[in-house]
Formats: structure tokens, sequence, C-alpha cells
């Protein structure tokens, strides 16, 4: 069943489950994704005892922008800030966090800016980039692999995206993992959090701002300058690699042990594309469960009234 919270800015949709007493776990999907990115993943997690919450992101599914006046920032700050604003209306003190794609991005901003509050984090798929900042692939080939960023950072592109966003959205599930690995359900189930309204604005401006001078929330102005100074992370990290990522090969995470303090462990499944929490699921809850299990489970680790 889906439930909303209120924040300041957003009334937010997510899903839930698992023992309302359980350690808090913090589900973020991904682009093109959504929160059912989730589904073969979280029941395991709900049966180690772990309560979940995976919410759909701004600009996605039933996620709505409650002024019409807000900024459609699509940033990783913008996205930690909502994440921080749902989990302060759920009462979670201390959590965990687990993202894919978007999602694992803006775990690492959380780790950054709010490391008191993050028991752990887990990223698929994406490998951290310090201070925040995006820089142009040392390679030919990376480059052309972001090709769908280059294109959206033009007028042509852009507004060939707003014309078709499911069209362009399925061009990647259909180009960032071996064949065949979805079905059309599947793809059709997610398609429905790409009609939001906001869907075109949000994701254009998520990825337009890393390449040219793009309007930004102002809210996040302090946020986004304490990023820019932070270069490594203290909080426990696991990321998850599909050996067969087409977007984000695992090239383009292999030495990135070093901007981290904390534990950082680094899983690669042979075979397995950008999408591992569908491509793989009990690989990667198997995963999931190590890593958190390594964690305090007593009450200090977070609370969750309901």
């Amino acid at each position: 069943m889906t439930r909303t919270l209120k924040t300041d800015l957003l009334d937010i949709a997510y899903v839930c489950g698992g023992p309302e007493e359980g350690m808090p776990v913090l589900l973020l999907h991904g682009w093109p994704d959504d929160a059912h990115g989730w589904d073969r993943v979280a029941p395991a997690l709900e049966a180690a005892g772990y309560r979940w919450v995976a919410p759909w992101l701004r600009g996605f599914g039933p996620t709505r922008f409650r002024s019409t006046d807000a900024l459609r920032d699509g940033t990783g700050v913008a996205l930690a800030h909502d994440a921080i604003a749902l989990v302060d209306a759920l009462g979670w003190e201390r959590f965990a966090v687990v993202g894919h794609d978007w999602g694992g991005r803006t775990a690492y901003v959380l780790a950054a800016l709010w490391p008191e509050r993050v028991a752990s984090i887990a990223s698929l798929a994406i490998g951290y980039a310090s201070r925040g900042r995006f820089e142009i692939p040392a390679s030919f080939e990376q480059s052309q692999r972001w090709w769908y960023q280059w294109f959206m950072a033009t007028e042509g592109g852009a507004a060939a995206v707003a014309a078709d966003p499911i069209g362009f959205a399925r061009l990647q599930w259909a180009s960032w993992s071996p064949p065949g690995w979805y079905d059309e359900e599947a793809f059709d189930q997610a398609a429905e959090s790409f009609r939001n309204p906001d869907w075109v604005a949000v994701t254009l401006h998520g990825y337009r701002s890393r390449w040219r001078p793009e309007p930004l929330d102002p809210r996040y102005a302090a946020a986004r300058q304490r990023l820019d100074a932070i270069e490594t992370l203290p909080v426990p990290t696991l990321m998850i690699q599909g050996g067969e990522d087409r977007c984000d090969p695992p090239a383009e995470s292999e030495n990135d042990a070093r901007f981290f303090t904390g534990t950082y462990r680094r899983v690669v499944l042979p075979g397995v594309g950008h999408f591992p929490a569908r491509e793989a699921p009990a690989a990667v809850a198997e995963a999931l469960l190590q890593h958190l299990g390594d964690l305090p489970r007593g009450p200090g680790a977070g609370s969750l009234p309901g």
C-alpha cells in the first residue's frame, strides 16, 4: 500500500514494510526507475527484521511538489534534503541508506552532509564523485556511454525528451544492461512513474546542471558549499557494481576505495548490468544483509514509530 508524508516542499509517496521496531533502511531508486525497483530485494530485508521505506523521488510517480513555484531542482543535494525531510517525518534518528543510480548519488551526499545520522550506505551501479562534482570522462568510450547526458544538455535534445519521455527512458533500459534482462510488464510499471508532471523538468535539471549553468534552488546553497569541501566519507560503505553495466562499467569505480575512511567493500556481479536490484535481486540482497549485519542493531541504531 502506498503511503504519503508531507514535508515543507513535497508530498512524498512511499511503500514500506518490516517490523516497526526494526533498524530503519531507506531505499532510494534511480533514474529511470521507481520505488518498485526494490520489490524483489525488500522482502529479504523484511525477513531479516529490518524496517524499510522506499519513496518515489521528486518528479517520480505519486510524489508531488506542494508549490508550483518551487524550482524543479534535480541535483543530488536537493534529493538528499528530500530524504532527510522524509526520515525526519518518519521519526528516524539514525538509519541506513541503499541507493541505486540517482539514489546512490543521494546516499553519498547524505553520508557527506549528515554522517552522524547515516549508519551506513550502499550504492548500486554508481561510483563516488568527491565533493559532489562531475567531471568530463577521461576516455572517449565513457563519454560515448554518457551520450544521453550530452543530448539533454542541448535545446533540441531537451525538447525531444519532453516530447517522448517514456521512449527516452526505454532506450536506457534497453542499452544499459545485457539484452533480454527485463520484461514489458516491469518496464510499463516503472514507466507509470515517468508520467509524473514534473519528471521531465527534474530529469533535465538533474543532468543539464552537471554540465552547463542552470538555476539552482537557493535553499540548498549552504549545503552545496559544505559538500564542495568534503573529499572523503567516514560512513561504512558497500558498492555493488554490475560486471556488464553498459552505462557505468566496473572500471569507473574500481579505484574509489581511497575516498573512504570508514569500511569500504565493493562487489562486482558477473553478467549483471546497470539495474542490479532488478537483474540479480538475490545476490544484491545477500550482499546488503552481510553489509547491514555488521552494524549495531540495538535501540540506538534507529527507530520508527509507525
